[in-house]
């Protein structure tokens, strides 16, 4: 299906903590109708590794059609212009 529309979402879900900002990026896709490939950050270690390979300061990051999208306030942004 060429028009289906994927995001992937890179996001902190710990022991002792999930992240609400990658909760609220993941509702805000799937209510935009997109199919979110979701890859959960399970240690402090994966959370650092990531942000330092992605050179970014936060999660969750977004990612549509290999584009950083950013944050889940980027992704509101994102999909308001929609």
């Amino acid at each position: 299906m060429s028009d289906a529309r994927e995001a992937t979402l890179y996001r902190m879900v710990l022991p002792d903590h999930t992240c609400p900002f990658g909760v609220k990026a993941k509702q805000l896709l799937q209510s935009a109708g997109y199919t979110v490939d979701d890859h959960i950050l399970r240690s402090r270690e994966e959370v650092d590794a990531f942000k330092a390979e992605q050179g970014v300061d936060t999660t969750p990051q977004v990612f549509i059609d290999g584009e950083r999208i950013g944050g889940s306030d980027d992704v509101e942004r994102y999909l308001a212009r929609q």
